[in-house]
């Protein structure tokens, strides 16, 4: 396929988005279950992977994302202050600020990465956030790496481990 020209707009308009979702448990997964529970309606772009809170999000969670195919991150976690962890969130905040910085200076747009705060009684507002986000990134089109400038230098998960610290049974 000819890539489009930069000059002219790519058709995207049949695009679906595949957006990963990585979800605190108490709090922005509960959020998720609420709207869909009340049935309200968003987008189906949205796969989920729940973690405890949302301080355990490493930054290598969300390039490996990228790295296989997804094309747009949601990092969600309680609102501050609110965490069931005492200050999960917080670590959160700090570390997905250099996330942003860092996929930036890679070259992947900032719409194909949001961090939210969404507590466990905000169905309607998980379900805007969502389609929100695959709004934003449909236009984009599919995310390939080879477009990110940088992403190729990026550490993998698996050199981001010091060999002696893999146990070889």
């Amino acid at each position: 396929m000819i890539p489009a020209m930069p000059d002219q707009e790519p058709n995207n308009s049949d695009f679906n988005p595949k957006i990963l979702g990585i979800l605190c448990y108490w709090c922005s997964y509960a959020g998720a279950d609420l709207a869909g529970s009340s049935r309200t309606q968003y987008p189906a772009n949205l796969r989920v992977v729940r973690v405890p809170c949302s301080g355990r999000v490493d930054p290598l969670f969300v390039l490996r994302a990228f790295e296989r195919g997804a094309d747009g991150v949601l990092v969600a976690g309680c609102h501050p202050g609110d965490c069931h962890y005492a200050k999960g969130n917080y670590y959160t905040r700090r570390r997905m600020s250099l996330v942003k910085r860092l996929l930036q200076y890679v070259g992947i747009p900032e719409e194909r990465f949001r961090v939210h705060w969404v507590s466990a009684s905000e169905g309607k507002d998980f379900a805007k956030i969502v389609g929100e986000i695959v709004e934003e990134v449909r236009p984009l089109g599919p995310f390939r790496p080879e477009l990110a400038q940088r992403f190729e230098d990026l550490p993998t998960v698996e050199s981001a481990v010091p060999e002696e610290a893999v146990q070889h049974s």
